[in-house]
């Protein structure tokens, strides 16, 4: 008598294929974010854009940095400890890598719309700041 194991249920073609849909829409968004936020970021007065030390792409007020990428994937900033706590504690930010438990380095990921949205934002919030 041979005995069989149950197979474990597998997902249809269909609902494979709308995950894959979704899964691409999220890389769509991704991609090309540095070229979306540069162009924004480029617009306001007085900043300027260029490769830095680390081969990351930062943006400059006068000698200031109000933050770069990596790529499309991810921003970093840098924030006074109280404006760090407050956007922290909103979800709109995450510790820094290189950082990890020090509050005023920051960091946001970059998948989705909304994060190119966001990061636009949270340059402008340090551009505001720096060019008073």
């Amino acid at each position: 008598m041979s005995s069989t194991t149950p197979s474990k249920p597998t997902p249809d073609a269909a609902d494979r294929g709308a995950r894959g849909a979704i899964d691409a829409r999220a890389r769509g968004a991704a991609q090309g974010a540095n070229a979306r936020i540069t162009a924004e970021v480029l617009t306001w007065p007085g900043v300027d854009a260029a490769t830095g030390r680390r081969g990351e792409w930062a943006f400059t007020v006068g000698r200031r940095e109000i933050g770069h990428l990596h790529g499309d994937a991810v921003a970093h900033f840098g924030f006074p400890k109280s404006v760090w706590r407050e956007l922290y504690t909103a979800g709109r930010i995450d510790f820094h890598s290189v950082f990890p438990g020090k509050e005023g380095p920051a960091a946001r990921r970059i998948a989705s719309e909304d994060d190119v949205r966001d990061v636009i934002a949270l340059l402008r919030l340090n551009y505001d700041r720096v060019a008073e």
